[in-house]
């Protein structure tokens, strides 16, 4: 059982987040909301309680590693990178400027803490897949967390990397999909069909759990058997809604790329309680 402080812990730090994820958007006037926020309790639970990172020395060796291979949710991971202490949390407001080290996709050249160049959809998963590798190869004990868009799984190399990941056997990687239904383009089952998501990578060898992503009670127990699957990787299927927590944006494919107006931004940081 997961603790109930913990949990309340959990929430009032993913609301936190949601208020800077909305700020720092609202100020670059470009980015993207929606996504942002249906990723945002995956990125609590794993920045706050189950990747082991170190902020004071982002290159230790021993560290998880973190792949955001839905990179324009970029706002969601740079909010976490803040409050966990890799750079002052007055950067967030900086996003996107000309000579930030907050770029609209994450850049491991400019960005403390961030692990992977991405923002090309789809081959997150596979530079993930390569990091698992080499830290096996290296002797370390450390684990590899990808987490996808569902939009993104309409692409290609994402199946070939769960080819390799599988035939590996590469029981330290872990995928998290944002399964929010919605993409750019509209629903993602219009645009280019996926389900039965969980169904495909059990076909593909992988073990698959599929959880609420906004239950942080749920994300940890199946963190938790991640961990304890041995010879395989695991696909952790993460049902979500686009722009949870603030009801205007939530279920609107319109908000994936467009960002919070100055009144938009005084409504949704009311109802976040933090007006």
């Amino acid at each position: 059982m997961i603790d109930d402080a913990l949990l309340r812990t959990l929430e009032e730090q993913a609301r936190s987040l949601r208020v800077e994820i909305l700020k720092m958007l609202n100020t670059s006037g470009s980015g993207h909301t929606g996504g942002s926020l249906s990723a945002i309790d995956v990125l609590t639970a794993l920045y706050f309680q189950r990747l082991r990172h170190d902020p004071t020395n982002p290159a230790w060796p021993e560290r998880d590693r973190f792949v955001l291979s839905k990179g324009h949710a970029a706002p969601a991971l740079y909010a976490c990178l803040a409050a966990a202490g890799y750079f002052p949390r007055e950067d967030l407001q900086t996003l996107r400027r000309l000579g930030s080290h907050l770029q609209g996709h994450p850049d491991m050249n400019k960005t403390p803490g961030v692990d992977v160049c991405t923002g090309s959809l789809g081959q997150g998963i596979s530079q993930a897949v390569g990091l698992a590798l080499a830290n096996r190869l290296a002797g370390r004990n450390s684990r590899t967390y990808v987490l996808l868009g569902d939009g993104e799984m309409q692409e290609g190399q994402v199946w070939e990397a769960a080819l390799a990941a599988a035939h590996y056997r590469l029981d330290n990687l872990c995928a998290i999909v944002d399964q929010n239904g919605l993409q750019i383009d509209g629903n993602v089952a219009d645009v280019m069909n996926i389900a039965p998501l969980g169904p495909k990578f059990l076909a593909f060898n992988w073990h698959v759990v599929e959880v609420d992503g906004h239950d942080f009670a749920a994300l940890m127990q199946a963190f938790d058997a991640a961990e304890q699957t041995a010879g395989q990787p695991t696909m952790i299927v993460a049902r979500t809604v686009k722009g949870k927590g603030v009801p205007f944006f939530e279920h609107k494919a319109s908000y994936h790329g467009v960002t919070p107006s100055d009144d938009e931004l005084e409504r949704a940081l009311e109802h976040l309680g933090h007006a």
